[in-house]
């Protein structure tokens, strides 16, 4: 008598295909779920749906940030498959608008990445909220690091990776990452 396997046929992920690209986000907007990516070597704009963009494990990001996809020829254009890795500008100090400061790229690299779930973010205000995971305080988010960061928005309850600094007025992030793509690196 010989022994049956039932639990079907063995699950195969699928092998990504399609070209890869490096280019700058020309617009994105999460309202509308949609924006564009410049790139060299690609004969039109690129594509990115909201949806490619959350599975990275983002909601947003900001206009003229390098960004890494996989695309595709469909015939209503090229569309991204899958963004690859998303990288906020580089060597710049990032601006403590509450502080009247700034803290260098070797300052920040020195700051453990902090897993965090956004409490709330008001783009207009130009600020908001997250909560460090077993940390009772607030942590206080500005537009303007944001920005550097490479996002354009957040939701709530959205996780993120913070670098957090103690501000005057308690915990401020100066630099926020996608948690995902914290875990990556």
């Amino acid at each position: 008598m010989s022994e049956e396997d039932d639990t079907g046929p063995e699950q195969v992920e699928p092998i990504p295909s399609g070209p890869v690209l490096v280019g700058r986000v020309k617009w994105f907007d999460p309202t509308k779920g949609f924006g564009f990516v410049v790139a060299e070597g690609a004969s039109r704009d690129i594509l990115l749906h909201a949806n490619v963009l959350r599975n990275f494990g983002q909601s947003s990001v900001a206009d003229g940030t390098a960004i890494t996809v996989r695309v595709q020829e469909t015939p209503r254009g090229i569309q991204a498959t899958e963004v690859l890795d998303i990288e906020a500008p580089q060597g710049m100090a990032v601006p403590l608008p509450e502080e009247g400061t700034t803290i260098s790229q070797e300052e920040l690299a020195a700051l453990p990445l902090e897993p965090a779930r956004v409490k709330w973010f008001d783009k207009a205000k130009g600020f908001g909220f997250a909560n460090v995971f077993g940390r009772p305080e607030d942590v206080f988010i500005h537009i303007e690091v944001l920005r550097v960061s490479g996002f354009a928005d957040l939701q709530p309850g959205e996780a993120v990776g913070l670098r957090i600094i103690e501000g005057r007025r308690g915990r401020m992030a100066v630099q926020v990452a996608s948690w995902e793509a914290a875990q990556r690196r």
